[in-house]
């Protein structure tokens, strides 16, 4: 017979539970080790190669960091606020798209016809020539007079992302199953509050790590925006380069935006296990 500890704990549990910590602490030590041999291996590999000096001094300057990092930094706040009206944007046109685009109403025909052609083809034009068409095609045309290079940069933005959000969006909505849109109207809930206490919700929380690494890449192209000549953190850093013929600029507003990144990178990781993780417990999700 198994003995039981004064906290209702068997032998065989604590002796599970102790091999799980060695188990776990065996993991750790054999990370840590490898991650020293990888990175010394990888100095090393740089500090022995014949060209590693200049490019040290070329990418890797001390002076020029920081000398360059306050220009860049007042570059990433155009960055920052772009991004957040960008967001609102997106986030307004893309899930219009997906409310079209799975929506049965005949009257709505065209502009599903509309929708889908939108999708299809913004997806297809790379997002630096859609820059260039917004932000030196609208100018052209001299109906709105001088407007902004962020603002152009802005649109051309949400023109892009929206089509895949709305992707995104419409996938999600109809990976619903039938069977809740049933339960709701037969509820007495109208089509449009089945679609916002029911199905929206279902389906963001399936598509959240989706749309998440939307927002992520996102937010990376925004930097794009320096391409229309919008001083933006990437365009700052030009403007240092041009001046010094030293390349540390660039790495400073790699810096930034990684550090920018980061958080969001790291939620995204979360969410996604913890979904996975209420998923195989048979949680709902």
């Amino acid at each position: 017979m198994t003995d039981v500890t004064q906290d209702g704990v068997s032998d065989v549990e604590l002796e599970r539970e102790q091999y799980r910590k060695k188990e776990n602490l065996r993991s750790v030590v054999k990370s840590i080790v490898s991650t020293i041999v990888f990175v010394a291996i990888v100095a090393a590999t740089l500090h022995y190669s014949p060209g590693w000096p200049k490019v040290k001094e070329s990418f890797f300057s001390p002076e020029y960091f920081v000398q360059s990092w306050p220009q860049v930094v007042d570059g990433l706040f155009l960055n920052i606020r772009v991004l957040g009206v960008a967001l609102v944007g997106v986030a307004v046109l893309g899930t219009t798209l997906a409310l079209i685009r799975i929506t049965t109403s005949a009257i709505m025909f065209p502009f599903r016809v509309v929708a889908r052609f939108y999708t299809t083809v913004m997806r297809g034009i790379p997002m630096l020539v859609v820059l260039y068409l917004i932000g030196f095609g609208i100018p052209g045309l001299g109906i709105f007079g001088r407007i902004d290079k962020a603002v152009l940069g802005t649109i051309a933005v949400i023109m892009s992302y929206s089509a895949y959000i709305a992707e995104v969006l419409r996938a999600g909505f109809q990976d619903v199953h039938p069977s809740q849109r049933a339960s709701a109207r037969s509820l007495g809930l109208t089509s449009g509050q089945t679609m916002r206490l029911v199905i929206i919700p279902q389906a963001l929380r399936k598509i959240a790590p989706a749309l998440m690494n939307d927002f992520i890449s996102m937010q990376k192209d925004v930097g794009l925006i320096s391409t229309l000549g919008a001083v933006d953190a990437v365009r700052a850093a030009q403007i240092v380069v041009a001046k010094t013929y030293n390349f540390t600029p660039y790495v400073v507003a790699s810096i930034l935006f990684i550090m920018m990144s980061i958080p969001f990178i790291l939620l995204n990781d979360w969410y996604s296990n913890k979904l996975r993780a209420r998923e195989q417990t048979g949680g709902m999700v």
